[in-house]
């Protein structure tokens, strides 16, 4: 309990009034201050610890980017508070939607208070949500009660990721079965080509038309299904940012639609994260695995360190022989550049997403600084293309464009590449 600035006041006010009558030697003073006195006496007497209590609960631990969450609070007092402010701490991420005048109301001696507020989820992340803070005050206003109750549940809120519809191809599929067109021809559904029947070969598989033609039996061939190893490589090394986000918010948004979308075709999965902290997941498939891989997305953050490690501590299995790399990065760091390609030197199939930083950046008003910018942006270009020789695709993915441009401009270097060695 503390004292509110009323109390002195009032205290000030009677002392005034009594020092005043003793030293005139009047009334008039005592009897002006003895209201003050009375009303302070009154207060005194009649004020009660409230005996607050508070329970918090989350309507669900997990949403998406753009979502409300609600919180049910409910506060109670053993004794009659004339008003209650309530407090509920939240992190920068969290939007409180409601008034706040709906947080200060008043309570009988043995009343409960059940609230509801809605809170939206602005940016990804994981929160902690359920620090409260509850103040209250007498009828006279000269007692304060306050009292913190860390009452913190998780909130977890995914980046929200847009549809892919059409994704990487890799170069080279697994033995698993899965929505990938292998090169192998077996049982499948896509059809490979056609050839003389051979014993043990299906009936089903016999293909009428040539064998009228040819006068023998043909078969027809199918390319198989099967499933890849994906590897999402996300560069936390640096970040490039305004008041409206960053190139990481981008990169988390791009690497969220990446696994979910492959899940989707039954691959398998990993994640690096490559920066100041050296994070992996092993590939693996279905719910639990994307569940694992989101929540590793939401912990991303810049992390400033000098005493960083090499691919070289990865376990092998992290990074499975023949699998796809697909990379978001800014393309900022030299440790970034020199572990993309000592990937692709490993025989990775590696493909590279950079979110191009210039959107964040602008060219000073003077001529030597507008010439220093352009000699950057030629660097870059040449970085480009010292990628493209080594056989890595790079795809600028520039701010507000959609994922699927930058995805299809990778697709057209395969192709061209494709075209050359051939």
């Amino acid at each position: 309990m503390t004292l509110s600035t009323r109390v002195w006041a009032y205290l000030a006010l009677g002392a005034c009034g009594l020092l005043a009558g003793l030293l005139l030697g009047r009334i008039e003073p005592v009897v002006l201050a003895a209201p003050f006195l009375v009303v302070l006496a009154l207060g005194a007497a009649l004020a009660r610890p409230p005996g607050l209590s508070v329970e918090l609960a989350l309507d669900r631990e997990r949403a998406i980017e753009g979502d409300e969450v609600e919180v049910t609070l409910v506060v109670a007092a053993a004794q009659p508070v004339e008003r209650l402010d309530v407090e509920l701490a939240r992190p920068r991420g969290l939007i409180l939607l409601d008034d706040p005048a709906t947080l200060v109301f008043g309570l009988p001696a043995g009343g409960r208070k059940e609230l509801r507020l809605r809170l939206r989820c602005r940016r990804w992340g994981g929160y902690t949500v359920g620090q409260v803070r509850l103040v209250a005050r007498d009828r006279f206003g000269f007692f304060r009660w306050e009292r913190t109750e860390d009452l913190r549940r998780p909130l977890k809120v995914y980046p929200g990721a847009e549809e892919v519809r059409r994704l990487l191809k890799p170069a080279r599929t697994q033995a698993f079965a899965g929505n990938q067109v292998s090169r192998a021809k077996g049982e499948g559904i896509e059809f490979a080509d056609i050839r003389a029947f051979t014993p043990g070969d299906r009936v089903r598989r016999v293909n009428w038309r040539v064998t009228a033609r040819r006068d023998a039996l043909h078969v027809n061939e199918f390319h198989l299904e099967r499933n890849a190893d994906v590897v999402i490589f996300m560069d936390t090394f640096t970040e490039v940012r305004d008041a409206a986000g960053g190139s990481l918010d981008q990169a988390v948004r791009g690497a969220a639609a990446l696994i979910e979308g492959h899940l989707r075709q039954r691959d398998r999965v990993g994640l690096v994260g490559f920066g100041g902290t050296l994070r992996w997941l092993r590939p693996a498939m279905g719910e639990v695995q994307l569940y694992r891989l989101v929540d590793s997305l939401i912990d991303t953050e810049i992390v400033l360190s000098y005493a960083w490690k090499g691919l070289e501590v990865i376990p092998r299995r992290t990074l499975p022989p023949g699998s796809m790399v697909i990379a978001i990065s800014p393309l900022l760091d030299e440790r970034t550049l020199r572990a993309l390609s000592d990937l692709s030197g490993r025989g990775h199939d590696v493909a590279v997403v950079e979110i191009a930083p210039a959107a964040w950046l602008r060219p000073g008003g003077r001529e030597t600084e507008r010439l220093a910018f352009r000699l950057w942006e030629m660097e870059r270009e040449a970085l480009r293309a010292r990628f493209q020789q080594l056989g890595v695709a790079v795809a600028t993915w520039p701010r507000g464009a959609s994922l699927l441009d930058a995805l299809e401009e990778v697709r057209g270097f395969r192709r061209q590449a494709r075209l050359v060695r051939a």
